[in-house]
Formats: structure tokens, C-alpha cells, sequence
């Protein structure tokens, strides 16, 4: 039995939805955030040493970070669904885009999300302006991407589009990327939205109702692995 170590409001959300798409029997253990620093509570460190989640357990085996954690689960358990074949042609973009969502969009999310907290929203500063557009850059990538094909790898949803989809669902409750003008993210994440898995995943981790329409960008808490 895989045990999933789930804080709420987290990446960890990752974890579950991928064991509901692949219907893998889990065990969830959840955590709440200290009501007064919002970071996940002591407990957590009795199981992964940072202290952070997602952990997966799986008998000798404790494994944190969300990205690992889902090529660990796909390579033991996965029998081939929601990856991409190295032989396969669209092998490099599944690569690309499921390393890219927490290595580049997550980064310069919460870079810029945290430096305009820091100057203030009215701030004139060349700085957050020069970071603002670069993510807008991000952005416009993934707008294009997506332009191509349904989802990230191509014509199948694959664990890229797991991946991938935290910065525009859940991390709407830190900070808002803006995919109103994007009619190709906002297609692809109405497919997701569709999905039975996807469903029951974001209730398992604790949403009630789609992510992608919560919260508001005023909330200041931490973010998966480094909360």
C-alpha cells in the first residue's frame, strides 16, 4: 500500500490525482497548516526530513518531491499509462514540459509573486516590471504550446499535464498567472476539468470544488515543497 503524505494546499494534490488516474490503491495521511505561519506543521519532519510535502512511502521507500514522486510511481506502478516512450516523438516534449512546470514556470511564479508582495502592488520598481514580463514570456510559451495540440505532449494527457497544471489551478490562492486572455490554457484546462480522475483527485486532496475557480490571490501561504 503507497501512503501519500498530503499537506493541504500543496503540491502534494499531484500525487493523489496522478493515483486516481491510474486507480492504485493509497493511503492518505493528512496534515493542516499552522494557523499563525501557514508552513506545514513539525509532524512532517518525523517523516521526511525537510519536512515538506508530498512524501510517498512505499514500505522501505520515502521519497519527497512531487516531481519525483510521480516518475517513481509511473516507473514501479504505472505499466506504461500517463508517460511517453523514449522511442516515441513526442518523448522530448512530454520531458521538457513535465521538468519545466516546477524547474522554470512554478520558479519565476513565485519569484515574482513574492518580490511584488515585497515592493507593494503599485510599486514602479524596474525590477518587478523586468520580472513580469519575463513571466509573461512563460506565458506566451505555454499560450503556444498548447495552440498545437490538446495537451502537453501531444494528443494524449500524459503526467506533464499533471505537472503542469498546479501553477494555473491551486496556486490561483497565491497568486494569479492571468490565463483570462489565453484561450488555449483556458481550453486545456476545461479538459482537465472533464476528467473523472482529476475529480476525484481534487476531493480526495481536500477541494470543494474545482481548484482552477478558487480562492483569491490575497492569500499568503507557502507553496508544496517549500512549505
Amino acid at each position: 500500500m503507497l501512503i501519500v503524505h498530503h499537506l493541504n494546499v500543496s503540491q502534494s494534490e499531484r500525487i493523489i490525482w496522478l493515483l486516481e488516474e491510474l486507480e492504485l490503491p493509497y493511503e492518505l495521511v493528512l496534515y493542516e497548516r499552522d494557523p499563525v505561519t501557514q508552513f506545514a506543521p513539525p509532524e512532517l519532519r518525523d517523516v521526511h526530513p525537510v519536512g515538506t510535502a508530498p512524501v510517498l512511502v512505499d514500505d522501505e521507500v520515502v521519497l519527497g518531491e512531487s516531481g519525483a514522486i510521480v516518475e517513481y510511481i509511473l516507473g514501479r506502478y504505472g505499466e506504461g499509462r500517463l508517460a511517453v516512450s523514449t522511442t516515441s516523438p513526442e518523448y522530448p516534449d512530454y520531458l521538457y514540459w513535465f521538468h519545466y512546470a516546477n524547474a522554470s514556470l512554478m520558479t519565476w511564479s513565485i519569484v515574482s509573486w513574492i518580490t511584488g508582495m515585497a515592493l507593494g502592488p503599485d510599486s514602479n520598481s524596474p525590477l518587478l516590471s523586468a520580472l513580469r514580463q519575463r513571466l509573461d514570456r512563460h506565458l506566451e510559451m505555454v499560450e503556444n504550446r498548447l495552440s498545437q495540440g490538446d495537451y502537453f505532449a501531444g494528443a494524449e494527457f500524459t503526467a506533464a499535464d499533471i505537472m503542469m497544471h498546479f501553477p494555473f489551478g491551486t496556486m490561483k490562492a497565491f497568486y494569479d498567472l492571468g490565463f483570462d486572455n489565453r484561450p488555449h490554457i483556458k481550453a486545456w484546462l476545461a479538459r482537465i476539468s472533464d476528467r473523472p480522475g482529476y475529480q476525484r483527485g481534487m476531493k480526495a486532496a481536500g477541494h470543494e470544488q474545482d481548484p482552477v475557480g478558487e480562492g483569491n490571490t490575497s492569500r499568503v501561504i507557502g507553496l508544496d515543497s517549500s512549505a
